[in-house]
């Protein structure tokens, strides 16, 4: 797929709108500290959805069904991904007792390094891919093994405690006891130091490493377009913040979360895997991607309705 005809002048369109919806986003809107009501973050996933789409629209006006498809496979893909993310910020942000009004800054921050992170993986990836045949089937083992892990983890395997960054930053930092506002550093004693959210923001940075590791594999499996792969990589990420005042709490009812995102992620797996022999189809992977979104979906409210009509059924003990 070529793309070269309109690639620079899109590549500078899409950074300065973002720009300015970032800068609309902290600016404006949260200038100043507060707790992101339910209503605030729908309008905003709404927001960075629509964006998204708009964008998809576009690829397709100027490049065609195939790239368009592409986009919105990895898209969907990299969105479903990071919805297991709000899981884990909801444990780091509970372990450190962070206030509601300060998370939102937290996330800001962290979703830009998380845009740096996965700008170089994507384009260290692709240059893989390129320079060594072999490296897809390191990439598809890759996510077989981690749709295998995501089948076996349980909520008591994520531990902030554990992260080396946050060893490091503990030993080698000067930290304060509390909170100070939604400040990362300040000055006490003629010495500048650490608060408590500085630490959450290196978690949370940390940790979207590891998340990378995984996401990317799975987003070049669909396309190997460093345009594409980037900027659906992108909208997704901008949008996790949103997601997670909305979602945070409700998702705790999809218990089937995990088992559909190890079913997408052994499936792209193997759609590397037997690449060189078979080609399975854009238009397919989003169908399978899809499916299994809405099945473990409808599966989990299914159980989730079942537990209830159980317990309202069995009645107030003696």
């Amino acid at each position: 797929m070529e793309l070269q005809a309109w690639e620079i002048w899109m590549w500078a369109v899409f950074h300065v709108a973002i720009a300015i919806m970032l800068a609309v986003d902290l600016g404006v809107f949260h200038k100043e500290a507060h707790e992101v009501s339910l209503r605030e973050a729908a309008i905003w996933s709404i927001i960075w959805i629509g964006a998204a789409l708009i964008f998809n629209a576009w690829i397709w006006f100027v490049g065609g069904v195939e790239p368009a498809l592409a986009f919105l496979t990895a898209y969907l893909v990299e969105k479903s991904l990071s919805a297991d993310n709000i899981f884990v910020f909801a444990v780091i942000f509970s372990y450190f007792g962070v206030p509601p009004k300060y998370q939102h800054r937290v996330l800001f921050w962290g979703i830009l390094g998380a845009i740096v992170t996965r700008a170089v993986f994507i384009i260290a990836g692709v240059q893989l891919l390129k320079m060594f045949k072999f490296t897809i089937y390191i990439f598809g083992a890759i996510l077989l093994y981690t749709g295998y892990r995501l089948l076996r983890r349980s909520e008591e395997e994520v531990d902030p405690e554990r992260n080396p960054v946050l060893r490091l930053a503990r030993r080698w930092l000067p930290v304060t006891e509390s909170f100070h506002g939604q400040a990362f550093l300040v000055r006490k004693g003629g010495r500048w130091m650490a608060t408590p959210l500085l630490l959450v923001l290196l978690v949370v940075e940390s940790t979207d490493v590891m998340f990378a590791v995984d996401s990317v594999p799975a987003v070049l499996a669909i396309t190997s377009d460093i345009f594409l792969a980037y900027t659906s990589n992108i909208f997704a990420i901008l949008g996790l913040r949103a997601l997670y005042f909305l979602l945070a709490g409700l998702l705790q009812r999809w218990r089937y979360l995990h088992t559909g995102l190890a079913a997408i992620l052994m499936f792209i797996g193997v759609k590397m895997l037997v690449s060189e022999v078979y080609h399975i189809p854009t238009v397919v992977s989003l169908g399978v991607v899809v499916s299994i979104l809405v099945l473990s979906a409808v599966a989990s409210w299914w159980t989730e309705r079942r537990v209830k009509a159980s317990v309202s059924n069995a009645g107030p003990s003696d």
